[in-house]
C-alpha cells in the first residue's frame, strides 16, 4: 500500500476520502494488503501519534501531563485515541489497538473468492470449524479484517463466506460480534442487500 504525501491535504483527497466521507459510506474500497493485517512495525510506520493532555473530570492529576495519545492512519487519516490512563504508555497502546480495529471495520480489500484461500494466521487460530478467539487479543483487528473482506466479497451470504473461511456460520457471527461498529456495519450492509438483520 503505497503512502502518499505529507501534505494533508492532498493524501485526504489523492488516497481517500476524508473522514467525513466515512461517516457517510462505512466504508472504502482499497487495494494491496489491510493495514489492519500489518506486523506492528510495519504498521506504526503508517502512523502518527500525537500525546496531548486529557480533558475533563478525573482528579487532580489529570491534566498535568501529555498521557492522552491519538494515533492516526496517514494514508487514510482515520484515528483512534484514547485518554483514560495515566500513563502514556498505556494510552499510546489502547490508542493503535483502537485504530486497528476502525481500520478493520471501514476499509475493505478487493478479494476473489474463487481463488481466496485463509491467511497463515487464520490457520493458526481455526480449530476445524471453530474459531476462538478473545476480542481483546493482538490478533483480533487482523482476523476481523480478514472475515469482513470474505463476507463482502460473499456479498454478506454467511453460507458462502463460512465456506471459504472454513468455520461455521455461528463462528463468524460471533468473531465479529465482538466488535460493534463491526457488527452494526454487516447489518447495515445485509439490509441494503434485503437480507435479515444478524442477532447479537
Amino acid at each position: 500500500m503505497a503512502i502518499p504525501s505529507k501534505n494533508k491535504s492532498s493524501r485526504a483527497n489523492e488516497w481517500l476520502p476524508p473522514i467525513e466521507a466515512f461517516q457517510k459510506t462505512k466504508h472504502s474500497v482499497i487495494e494491496g494488503e489491510h493495514p489492519a493485517t500489518l506486523a506492528e512495525e510495519v504498521f506504526l510506520k503508517q502512523v502518527t501519534l500525537d500525546f496531548g493532555r486529557s480533558s475533563g473530570p478525573g482528579g487532580q492529576h489529570r491534566n498535568r501531563k501529555a498521557t492522552s495519545c491519538t494515533a492516526t492512519h496517514i494514508p487514510s487519516d482515520i484515528s483512534g485515541e484514547a485518554t483514560e490512563r495515566r500513563r502514556q504508555s498505556e494510552n499510546r497502546k489502547m490508542a493503535v489497538s483502537r485504530l486497528r480495529r476502525t481500520l478493520a471495520t471501514l476499509l475493505r480489500c478487493k478479494l476473489d473468492l474463487a481463488s481466496y484461500t485463509p491467511s497463515e494466521l487464520w490457520e493458526s487460530r481455526r480449530q476445524g470449524d471453530q474459531f476462538p478467539i478473545n476480542s481483546k487479543h493482538g490478533d483480533y483487528p487482523a482476523v476481523l479484517s480478514e472475515a469482513l473482506d470474505v463476507l463482502f466479497a460473499s456479498k454478506f451470504d454467511m453460507a458462502k463466506a463460512a465456506n471459504a473461511l472454513q468455520i461455521s456460520k455461528s463462528q463468524i457471527k460471533k468473531l465479529i460480534s465482538g466488535d460493534n461498529p463491526a457488527f452494526t456495519w454487516v447489518n447495515d450492509q445485509r439490509k441494503e442487500r434485503d437480507l435479515h438483520p444478524l442477532r447479537p
